[in-house]
Order: C-alpha cells, then structure tokens, then sequence
C-alpha cells in the first residue's frame, strides 16, 4: 500500500524504518500470531483534515480503517492486516481547545479529545476540583474508554464513565463532521456508547458531564497492601462476597481487591506513596534502588457522602486493614484527590504474553457457592509454584445491588451490556513465558469450565465486557456474551448499516454486523438508484458508468 497524499501526517508502511514502533499496542505481545496486527499504512493524523483525506482514499480504495488512540485493546481489535489502514489519534488533538472545563450553574463540564490518556486527564480534573468515574489504567485513552463503558473504582456509586456522556463529536464516513447527542440522535448515541466501538466513524471529542468536590465533602479512601498468603486472601475476598450478595448494601461504598504476582511493580499500583515505602520498607528497594516486590494483595475502598454530613460505617474499612503490611490509613479527601490514587500508572502489568479473562455474574450467592475458596484456590495453582514462568494480575469488584449506579444507569441512552442485574466483575489473567503458553491456556481452560456455564460457581452465564474481550476474535460468532439479546444485537447492527453503509469502519472481524438493508434504496443521483447492501463498490461503479455513458453521448 502507498502512502496517501496530502495527510500532513507521518505514514509507515510495513518493513520500513520506525513502522514497527508506530505499529506497536498493547495486544501484540500475544496476538500478533493470531490475527494479523500488521496495517498495510499506519496514518499518525494531525489534523481533522488528515482523517478526512483518510476516509476519502479508504473509499476510493476499497480499505477499512481501525481506530487507535491508547492502542490497549486486549484482543488486538484496534488494529487491522494488511490490506488495511491504522489511524492513529493518540497525538491528533492536543492543544489547550482540546481539553476545556466549563461551569454552567450549578453543573459542571469538560470537553476532551480522544488523544487525552486517562492519566493525564485524570489530572486535569484534578486541578478544577471535579471528578467523573472511570478506569485505573494510565495509559488508556479516553476514547476507547468511553466506548467500552469506562469501568472503574466508582461504578457503584457513580456508574461508568460512558454514562456522563452529552455529546459526541464524529467525523462519519463521508468525511462530515457530526455532534450526536441521546435527544438528536438517540440510535447513532446508543449505537456509540457500547456497540461495537470503534468501528462506527472517528471519534474526535466528548462532552462530558463531572462532579464537584464541593457537592460531596467527606469522602474518604483506603489503600493497603497484604502480603499474600491463602488466609488473608480468603478472608478479604470473604469481605467482597458478603458485600456482592448483599442487595441492599449502601451506594456510597465501592471495595476493589487486587492480587498481584512477585516483581509487580505495587507503586505503579499504589501511586504516590514512594518515599512513603522507601522510609518504612528499604529491604523491598535493595542495594540498587530497583524494588523486589513480593506477592501481594492491593485494596482500594471508599466511601462518598450522598448526602451533607452523611458518614461511614468505620467497619467497612477496619475490616479491610487487618494485618495489611502496608497503608495509607483511612484518609479523609476530596474525591478528585481520591479517584486520582485509584490510578494504575504502569503501561502494562508484565510485559509478556498473556491469556486473560474478565468475567461478569448476577450472583448474590458467592459466599453460598463457595467462590471465594474456588478462586483463592485458582490463584494459589500460579502463584505458589516457585518459578513456574507464570504470573498473576487479577482483579475483583462489586457492581451491584439495588442501589448502585451501575445497575440504575441501564436505561440511559447507552447500550453497555448486562447492566441490569450484574453483581460482580472479575478479572483473572495469567501473564506467561512465550514456551509456558499451553500451561495458561490451560489453567485459563479450567477457570472457564468451573467458573462459567449452569453449574458455575462464578457465574451461570457466560457474559463478557467489550473491553476484556478474549476468546474468538469474530463477534458475530460470539455476540450473546457480549450482548444480552438478539434484538439488541439487531438494533446496533441496524446503527451500524446507518453509521458505516460501505464497511470503511469494519477492519477486522471484532465488529458488530451490519444489518442487511436489501430492501433499502439508495439514491445516487442522475435517477439511479442501487441496494445500500451492495456497498460502496458498486455504487461508485454504477456512478462511473453513467459518467462513461454520458461522455459518450455527448462526443
């Protein structure tokens, strides 16, 4: 494939110099063999202009684009082969008109581009004294995020971040520019936020709706660290279980628990408590400064005041501080300042391949069913073999109950799937040396079996988040777990026929179908009208034909 002429931009092509680090996203550690993640042109746009000349020789050419901004898509979906091309965002929007806050009485509000990562975002908010749920990873770009729901620390008593949106600003397949909103737009807005994002148009800013400090003065939070041993696994995640199998339990508190292998990098997890660590555990740093972590167990719990002077049951927090070899003590801070802390600021968890799961249940009996011993039992098969080449990052949090955010949202204008009665979120992934693939592949083949399916001790039905896909590459094929019906399923293949008529936004097979529309007419002019379902091929043909025909006559 040639370069595209007039994109101001830089452009790879394959086997040329830098095209294997411009090519470079999360994914390719392990699924570069799978699929192919080797663009035929990677496009490092520079401008609105830039996309727009993209889209247009995507469609004289008969190429489909993939969309990446953060590029930390787990299955490689935000990248494409070959005949395809990559346009990469991650620096197209970055000016001070690209990051705005904006008060408007009493509601408060930032528009953002998609080049912003969490982190740096995250801080942004920070200094106006507003906060907005949203991930942990520092390196995911908020684009993407939004997309997928924006899953994070404050999902029960906020919800995700997508549901904040107010508006979207695209740029479609003809190379418009678009604002899409729930009251103007409400299918292409449903379609977006939750179906099968990325691959409906460019999406080039948000309008996002934030919260105050000022409306929640009292908030506090937890960090601690655990060393890992079964007992003090088994008795936190116990704290988790009761806490998921409680409907009724209060909206104002959220528990994350993270179980980590030796050599994580735990400041990355922790941030900001550094010198902190290094006052009170030097033996962690060694002689040379570099930090030997051991095996460890990360909790991050808080508590939001809904309500002026509302305050916390102190047992929620004291039962998590047990033991903890190292903590922030229960802290009393403006919730920018918290959601802040909540902040994973490592690129990656171990840069190696990995086999990763996430799952979602509607469970309200984990401690009935006995997962807690189940999953501590899982975990203890990786971490305690010494030197197994095998590495654990896991990671659980409750969701649910009739008071949470997360289940109340489900009806808001957005199509994040299994909002309505899920409980529970784990992620369970094994990091691994490339000759111990079969070993978590298996040991991931286990936790699938067990875990999932009538008799589950996680969960009855296999149901899967757009951002911890895994598992075969082809949606279509595998659209229950994502999607909780057909007709939703339908519905956003109906958006997407509308959204991206000629499959110019459909660069691998991670993406929703397009609805048939043979019964559909297009109207190209001179009285010629073609089936939207033939695509942009044959329209253009037709078009060119009809020129030929009318040179002809005319000569």
């Amino acid at each position: 494939m040639t370069t595209i002429a007039g994109v101001s931009g830089k452009q790879f092509v394959p086997a040329t110099k830098d095209y294997a680090v411009a090519n470079y996203q999360y994914a390719l550690s392990t699924h570069k063999d799978d699929h192919d993640m080797n663009p035929g042109l990677i496009v490092e746009a520079q401008s609105k202009a830039d996309i727009k000349q993209v889209i247009a020789y995507a469609k004289e050419h008969n190429k489909a684009i993939a969309i990446r901004t953060g590029g930390h898509q787990y299955s490689g979906a935000s990248s494409t082969g070959r005949e395809n091309i990559l346009l990469d965002l991650k620096n197209t929007f970055r000016s001070p008109a690209d990051l705005v806050y904006v008060e408007e009485g009493n509601r408060s509000f930032v528009r953002a581009s998609v080049s912003h990562a969490l982190g740096e975002f995250n801080a942004y908010l920070g200094k106006h004294k507003v906060f907005v749920p949203h991930g942990q990873c520092t390196e995911v770009h908020v684009g993407g995020h939004v997309q997928t729901g924006g899953y994070g620390q404050l999902g029960r008593s906020f919800g995700l971040f997508g549901d904040h949106i107010v508006t979207l600003d695209i740029i479609d397949h003809d190379g418009q520019e678009r604002e899409i909103s729930r009251k103007h737009d409400p299918e292409l807005f449903y379609a977006w936020l939750g179906g099968s994002p990325g691959n409906l148009g460019v999406l080039t800013h948000f309008v996002v709706e934030v919260h105050r400090d000022a409306d929640y003065v009292g908030s506090m939070g937890l960090r601690a660290v655990h060393l890992y041993n079964t007992d003090t696994l088994r008795r936190l995640l116990g704290h988790l279980a009761a806490m998921n199998d409680d409907e009724n339990f209060p909206r104002n508190y959220d528990l994350c628990i993270s179980v980590l292998s030796a050599s994580f990098d735990v400041l990355g997890l922790m941030g900001g408590l550094d010198d902190k660590m290094k006052e009170e555990h030097p033996e962690v740093f060694g002689h040379d400064g570099v930090p030997l972590w051991p095996r460890s167990i990360i909790v991050y719990a808080q508590f939001v005041p809904l309500h002026p002077g509302q305050k916390p049951d102190m047992k929620f927090f004291n039962d998590l501080r047990t033991d903890s070899w190292f903590e922030s003590g229960v802290e009393t801070k403006p919730m920018s300042e918290l959601t802040a802390q909540w902040i994973f600021r490592n690129t990656r968890e171990f840069d190696l391949p990995y086999v990763k799961r996430t799952y979602l249940t509607n469970s309200t009996s984990l401690v009935k069913d006995r997962w807690v011993d189940w999953v501590v039992g899982r975990m203890d098969a990786i971490l305690e073999p010494v030197d197994n080449g095998q590495w654990l990052s896991a990671q659980m949090q409750c969701f649910g109950g009739n008071n949470s955010m997360f289940r109340r949202n489900k009806d808001n204008g957005t199509s994040y799937s299994w909002r309505g009665d899920s409980t529970f979120c784990m992620t369970i992934d094994n990091f691994h040396k490339p000759d111990k693939k079969a070993d978590a592949e298996a040991w991931a083949a286990r936790n699938d079996a067990e875990a999932i399916g009538p008799n589950g001790v996680f969960s009855k039905q296999d149901r899967r988040v757009l951002w911890g896909s895994y598992g075969s590459f082809d949606l279509d094929s595998v659209w229950e777990t994502y999607y909780e019906d057909r007709e939703k399923y339908e519905r956003l293949g109906r958006a997407r026929r509308v959204a991206d008529p000629y499959g110019t936004f459909t660069p691998n097979t991670f993406s929703v179908k397009r609805a048939p529309a043979d019964e559909e007419i297009l109207d190209v002019g001179l009285d010629q009208r073609v089936p939207v379902s033939r695509g942009r091929v044959v329209v253009r043909h037709v078009l060119d034909f009809i020129r030929f025909l009318g040179c002809c006559v005319w000569t």
